[in-house]
């Protein structure tokens, strides 16, 4: 079969499993994997299929059927034939109907090459568009679709067809189980029964912080990023080392969006049920992994209590271990200032942590507090505007405010020590003198010695403290780690606490890590 065929009967299947009855067809010669597809289901009884020769005709069609609140499809060829379904796609966008742009596109690489019929067609229709990347395997093209009928309103789904485009046999895609993701329309944090087995792990990450405390108190184990409440301290390096057999889970809950761990992403990969939780069609599913989705939180039917008591063992033993290793390692790295930050402020803190190491450091190994809020610009997970974005957060916080941030997150926005109203935030500067975090990567390993300085870690010898002279701003060096307890004392004021270190050692650091946790459990 071939990869165009094989994807657009995926495409229709999906379509079909999760409720759309009713497709309008303009005819043409990029979209006729689909034509066909559609013709097969519709033979099979399937589905309904409306066929018009003219695409805003067309889209209007699909707009009416689309009215009554149920998903209905329009599809047509490359070109100005998407252009012209633009009106109706506007009139569904301002009436919030759920109309579905199926549109098809040219491969990629005949963009701009005088190719017939062949135009940028990614957010031609003035709403973002979901582009199915060329021949994308089933759990990455169900998945899409899903997301294209879970929107709330119009969407538009762009798919790259390469020849053959006609089929070569009769298969149709296996429908003997549900759909692939459950869609649901409804919003909100409720919780509903669901058949999740017993020995369910829950990922939280960036998501509504009353949702997030809804699923931490579900009664499974929870492995939280730091802005997420109730993680289970060192999770994420649990997961980063491999989990022991005792320890893995049946089914992965997953509420926000989860970017900090590579140990995440692999676990996800190894699960046969990944439930996510979120918004309409803004379910957290990167690597397509997701076999259901919702917007509301499954409530569990029963708790295996002896894993659970296996996992806080577990978390007991790796985090003694963790404190040993830290302990015995000079003073101060990432991990170091990330442990006695989060257990130094004051009850009632808030926390901004900014992106690259600093916030994976708090995830590795901070302390996970209840009493302490913790922020990060976690959407784009951008270094940018982090000093900005901490000081409007200390100024709307009723308490003492603090800051983490690496020397290039902190010189990126440094402009943002220009406030005209001073909140108390104490701004810690990890300075390790450039990237630290492409140490940790895979371009950071000793056979690209000889170029990593120069274009990864690029050492600026900035002295920040003649820098925040030139702003007004207090700013103090500290040495050890009593001297930066100390200085973490008295949160008054808007001030900057500087914390030299070194890059050389953060790899061999990180590998000791891994290699402790996989000790613990004679792995």
């Amino acid at each position: 079969m071939n990869p165009s065929t094989t994807q657009a009967r995926l495409i229709v299947d999906e379509l079909v499993r999760n409720g759309v009855r009713h497709v309008v067809l303009c005819p043409g010669s990029r979209n006729a994997p689909l034509s066909f597809a559609l013709h097969q289901a519709e033979h099979k009884g399937l589905l309904t299929v409306h066929v018009r020769i003219d695409e805003r005709s067309g889209g209007f069609l699909a707009l009416g059927l689309a009215k009554t609140g149920e998903p209905a499809v329009v599809t047509c060829t490359s070109g100005t034939a998407v252009a012209n379904l633009h009106p109706a796609v506007i009139e569904a966008q301002l009436t919030n109907v759920p109309l579905i742009a199926l549109t098809a596109d040219r491969p990629v690489d005949l963009y701009r090459t005088g190719s017939s019929q062949t135009i940028n067609q990614h957010d031609v229709l003035g709403i973002p568009t979901l582009h199915m990347p060329e021949g994308a395997d089933e759990p990455t093209t169900r998945s899409l679709v899903c997301r294209a009928i879970a929107t709330d309103g119009p969407s538009h789904v762009n798919v790259p067809f390469r020849p053959p485009l006609t089929p070569d046999d009769d298969a149709w895609p296996s429908s003997d189980r549900g759909p692939w993701t459950v869609t649901d329309r409804t919003t909100g944090v409720e919780t509903r029964p669901s058949d999740l087995p017993a020995r369910t792990l829950v990922l939280l990450g960036d998501d509504r912080p009353e949702r997030l405390r809804r699923a931490a108190g579900l009664g499974w184990p929870v492995i939280a990023e730091p802005t997420a409440p109730n993680g289970l301290r060192h999770g994420s390096l649990l997961l980063n080392a491999g989990l022991p057999e005792h320890l893995m889970p049946d089914a992965v809950l997953v509420v926000g969006r989860v970017t900090l761990s590579r140990g995440q992403q692999a676990l996800l990969k190894n699960v046969k049920i990944v439930h996510a939780v979120g918004d309409q069609a803004q379910w957290p599913d990167v690597q397509f992994t997701a076999t259901r989705a919702s917007t509301w939180l499954p409530e569990p039917a029963e708790l295996d209590g002896e894993w659970l008591q296996a996992w806080q063992s577990a978390v007991k033993n790796v985090s003694v271990a963790v404190d040993d290793l830290l302990d015995a390692e000079p003073w101060p790295t990432g991990l170091h200032i990330a442990r006695d930050l989060t257990q130094a402020m004051p009850s009632g803190s808030l926390l901004f942590v900014g992106s690259s190491n600093p916030i994976r450091d708090v995830d590795f190994a901070g302390e996970r507090r209840s009493d302490v809020t913790v922020h990060a610009n976690r959407g784009a997970a951008g270094i940018d505007g982090s000093v900005s974005t901490a000081i409007g957060l200390a100024l709307n916080h009723q308490g003492p405010a603090y800051a983490l941030m690496g020397d290039l997150t902190f010189l990126h926005d440094s402009n943002g020590l220009l406030a005209d109203c001073k909140p108390d935030l104490t701004i810690v500067v990890l300075n390790d003198d450039g990237g630290g975090i492409f140490s940790l990567l895979e371009q950071g390993a000793p056979e690209y010695g000889r170029s990593f300085e120069r274009i990864f870690g690029t050492p600026h010898g900035t002295d920040l403290a003649a820098l925040c002279a030139g702003y007004r701003i207090p700013h103090s060096k500290v040495d050890d780690k009593d001297e930066f307890r100390s200085a973490l004392a008295s949160p008054e004021g808007l001030r900057v606490v500087e914390v030299q270190a070194k890059r050389d050692e953060l790899r061999r650091l990180h590998q000791s890590l891994k290699s402790t946790v996989s000790t613990v459990f004679g792995m």
